[in-house]
């Protein structure tokens, strides 16, 4: 998993968009008000030959910012883009 996705799954956010956090932080359950990044992503080093050439140099990611609620959480980000076609749209406007 490493070799494609060389960080981990979000961080927290703020005032300078990556907070500090404790180093317990991924053992901590979510606290209400807690705002973080949920970013799955797939990088595909430039000189990877174990890679198809055309897929070489790469990435892509989709991330959502989620404020977490005494009742679950809220996607802030839900209105973003995140289809090929919807992407695509977007940059065509």
């Amino acid at each position: 998993m490493r070799r494609f996705y060389p960080h981990r799954l979000g961080h927290h956010l703020g005032l300078d968009v990556h907070d500090v956090t404790s180093k317990n932080a991924n053992t901590q359950p979510f606290q209400a008000g807690y705002m973080v990044t949920i970013e799955p992503g797939l990088y595909f080093k430039a000189d990877d030959d174990l890679i198809a050439q055309q897929w070489r140099g790469i990435g892509v990611r989709i991330e959502d910012d989620v404020y977490v609620t005494p009742s679950g959480c809220e996607v802030l980000s839900h209105t973003a883009p995140k289809t090929i076609e919807a992407i695509e749209a977007m940059m065509q406007s």
